[in-house]
């Protein structure tokens, strides 16, 4: 189709983060982080081309939660990252960037992954394959973002027939005992069109968020931002909250959870949502396969 598209280039930023206060994030607690950011161009039929940019935190202690140092983590994400540019640039798919990024994550990212952790030696802990996708991520972004600029419209209206090559049943196969089927069916199908113009914002409440005054410890930042959950809430108009438990202390779990539910009932919160992050357990009598 002349709409389709090649990814021809990838530059490659990394942008550190310093936290304002440390993030509690599963069994592990955060104190920076870094983004990667991606500005890819594409190229059309025609030789016309456009840029597009892409970025996501590498969120090292979600994707690979491991007792490996976080600094070790990241820089192998990093450099991950930077065979992912090289690879990207050398992608000669032709396509819409659902067909493009598919082939790439299917055929080439496994490769690369196996490399990585090949040159890091049998013994290593290898780098899981959530990573390697979230580090595809940025450079997926970048991809669409660059198709729309060259077309010069809202990527979201071009998951129709009109510009993809194929419909949906490519990409997902439902499970044999149903009778779901995306024949015909394209990703425009299940998306709001236009565009819902607000959307309410999920804070989150790390595991060591203060959450009132008895907690403060006289090392709190003093930069005029809040730091105790109440202030966030009156400060932000905030309506949801999610709420990081631990996962290995449920009596601790449990307190924490009540004392924010509290919190949020006073300040007119409306939502409430719980997140291990894959760090709960079932009880010893039940298996593991039963949670599936």
């Amino acid at each position: 189709m002349k709409t389709d598209v090649r990814p021809v280039a990838a530059k490659l930023y990394f942008i550190p983060v310093k936290m304002r206060l440390p993030l509690k994030f599963g069994f592990e607690t955060c104190k920076e982080a870094v983004c990667v950011r991606v500005c890819m161009t594409v190229e059309n039929g025609q030789g016309q081309r456009a840029e597009g940019w892409g970025e996501t935190p590498l969120a090292v202690t979600w994707v690979w939660p491991s007792s490996l140092e976080y600094r070790q983590r990241c820089e192998i994400m990093q450099l991950f990252s930077k065979m992912l540019a090289q690879a990207w640039a050398e992608f000669d798919e032709l396509g819409h960037p659902i067909e493009v990024g598919s082939e790439f994550v299917n055929s080439v990212l496994p490769e690369i992954l196996k490399e990585l952790n090949l040159s890091r030696g049998t013994e290593t802990e290898p780098m899981p394959w959530l990573a390697g996708l979230v580090c595809c991520s940025a450079f997926d972004i970048a991809l669409h973002d660059a198709y729309g600029q060259l077309l010069r419209r809202d990527v979201y209206s071009t998951y129709t027939s009109e510009f993809m090559n194929s419909d949906l049943s490519k990409f997902i196969i439902p499970a044999d005992d149903t009778d779901i089927s995306f024949k015909g069916r394209y990703p425009a199908d299940f998306i709001n069109y236009p565009a819902t113009k607000t959307l309410w914002a999920w804070h989150l409440v790390g595991g060591n968020d203060l959450l009132d005054k008895s907690e403060l410890t006289g090392s709190e930042p003093d930069d005029g931002f809040p730091v105790l959950l109440p202030d966030w809430i009156k400060r932000d108009g905030l309506k949801c909250l999610k709420v990081k438990l631990l996962g290995n202390d449920p009596k601790c779990d449990y307190n924490r959870l009540v004392k924010i539910g509290k919190i949020a009932i006073d300040n007119g919160v409306s939502w409430l949502t719980s997140d291990f992050n894959c760090t709960g357990r079932p009880p010893p009598d039940l298996p593991d396969d039963s949670l599936r």
